[in-house]
């Protein structure tokens, strides 16, 4: 997709952290992206995504819009009404760990910015929106729902959401998993700093049960490059413990780790068909934004 200057402007994490209210933050990056869209070879397109999903062989010809075609250069089959609505969860980590931040924004205000994006686009996309926070359990959830005035109970609740305690990643994943009694969409939005053996098998549970998953992990700059210079004290956010480090003698061993860490994610999660996405809280959020258009548009 090309993003022009001005749209970028409206997606820029700097940008957004200085404005409002997360409804408006949220306002602001989906029409930044939606107008950049527009101006893409889907031009035209994107206002009109629920009502269309991608040609699969065996689809009636007669199905297929020439019009998007000529425009994208993909085919695509209109949709009946009743085909268009999706069930989508969002869930957000809200542990200790993800009050961390270098930049504009901390990694849970850019968590929660991104989940209020998602779901003012679902919003717009005739979608019922959940909303699932957690640390160590469930500390907030409304269950999808479409209906009128939804949205901004989503929003409020975002909007209040305050820093928990101690992760449990896989504990709120297998709790949410087993509550599905309807195929959809799951959007996980967490630092994974966590078990990745539990983890990954509670990502895969929603699998199980026919539920497609997305996943984005959220890491701030300073966790991918650990650029500390002097003899520093480190504190665990969610235990409060202190540990006394020079960087320049545990960098190299810290950046291994770390890169393994997220190898073994993308590796294991790929393989298991789980759409899975790095972000840090500097980048702009049209990649994440497509990516959940990309996996919707294979849901249905």
């Amino acid at each position: 997709m090309a993003v022009s200057a001005r749209d970028r402007t409206f997606l820029d994490p700097a940008v957004v952290a200085r404005l409002g209210t997360l409804e408006l933050k949220a306002r602001t990056i989906v029409e930044g992206f939606l107008s950049g869209l527009h101006r893409s070879p889907f031009k035209g397109f994107s206002v009109e995504f629920a009502e269309y999903r991608q040609y699969i062989p065996g689809d009636d010809l007669s199905t297929i819009d020439w019009k998007v075609y000529a425009r994208s250069d993909r085919y695509y089959v209109k949709k009946f009404e009743e085909e268009t609505n999706l069930d989508c969860h969002v869930m957000l980590d809200v542990s200790g760990s993800m009050a961390y931040g270098s930049g504009a924004m901390t990694k849970f205000e850019y968590g929660a910015c991104l989940a209020a994006s998602l779901a003012y686009l679902m919003n717009r996309q005739r979608d019922a929106i959940g909303l699932t926070a957690f640390d160590d359990k469930i500390v907030s959830m409304l269950p999808a729902s479409a209906r009128s005035g939804h949205l901004r109970s989503v929003l409020l609740t975002l909007q209040r959401l305050q820093i928990g305690k101690q992760t449990n990643v896989s504990k709120p994943l297998h709790q949410l998993a087993d509550s599905l009694t309807k195929r959809g969409l799951v959007i996980v939005i967490s630092d994974l700093l966590d078990d990745p053996e539990a983890v990954i098998r509670g990502l895969k549970h929603f699998q199980f049960r026919g539920t497609d998953v997305i996943v984005f992990h959220i890491l701030d700059p300073d966790e991918l490059a650990f650029p500390f210079e002097r003899a520093t004290k480190f504190e665990d956010l969610e235990t409060t413990e202190e540990v006394m480090a020079v960087p320049s003698l545990v960098r190299g061993h810290y950046v291994k780790a770390m890169t393994a860490l997220i190898d073994r994610y993308r590796r294991e999660l790929g393989a298991a068909g789980i759409d899975y996405t790095l972000l840090t809280p500097a980048e702009p959020l049209e990649l994440a934004l497509l990516a959940y258009l990309s996996t919707r548009s294979r849901a249905q």
